[in-house]
């Protein structure tokens, strides 16, 4: 599995509800994309009680295998989305663990932290602990999915959380919450 995110910083007085018809407009166009196995629209916005500094349109795929994100980066909505909102920078990762609950679709906000990892640490340990970790983040930590997720070329690591309440505004360094516009699923109609 590969997880996957890209995302746009948009000007201060950006009007983000142009942002949320679009997911509403779009949204549901990647419902049973092949080999996407979740995508979530991300959006967070600037002040207004929040710590972030900038208005954010930032989704978060969670594709099966490289074919997905490859037909989906090679594909008309992607360059439909350039040509929107430029040329993004794609971060991906490769999945240690998914854990995803059957609610997933019901998300309503999401939190992605993001994690360094020391020079020869054991990484069969991190993987270890990671997926462990993101499996109880579901079983008994109430998201209603957890990725684990790390990427070796800058070894950073990733959790990212889809919740099915509001999560509280994250003080802790690396973490970024949003809200969510939709979540694409196999199934989904």
């Amino acid at each position: 599995m590969i997880a996957m995110q890209y995302s746009f910083a948009l000007p201060a007085d950006y009007d983000m509800t142009i942002i949320d018809r679009r997911i509403a407009e779009k949204g549901h166009l990647l419902d049973n994309f092949p080999n996407l196995i979740f995508k979530a629209y991300l959006t967070a916005r600037r002040g207004g009680g929040s710590q972030n500094q900038e208005n954010l349109y930032a989704p978060f795929y969670v594709w099966e295998h490289a074919d997905g994100l490859n037909d989906f980066l090679c594909g008309d909505g992607f360059v439909g989305l350039t040509q929107s909102f430029g040329w993004p920078v794609v971060n991906t990762w490769f999945v240690w663990k998914a854990e995803l609950s059957a609610d997933v679709a019901s998300a309503v906000c999401a939190t992605r932290e993001m994690r360094t990892t020391a020079p020869h640490s054991s990484l069969a340990d991190l993987r270890k602990l990671e997926s462990e970790e993101a499996s109880g983040d579901v079983e008994r930590g109430g998201a209603l999915a957890s990725i684990a997720a790390f990427e070796p070329t800058t070894w950073t690591r990733i959790r990212f959380q889809l919740w099915g309440e509001r999560q509280p505004i994250m003080s802790v360094n690396g973490v970024q919450t949003y809200d969510i516009g939709h979540i694409s699923t196999p199934g989904r109609n």
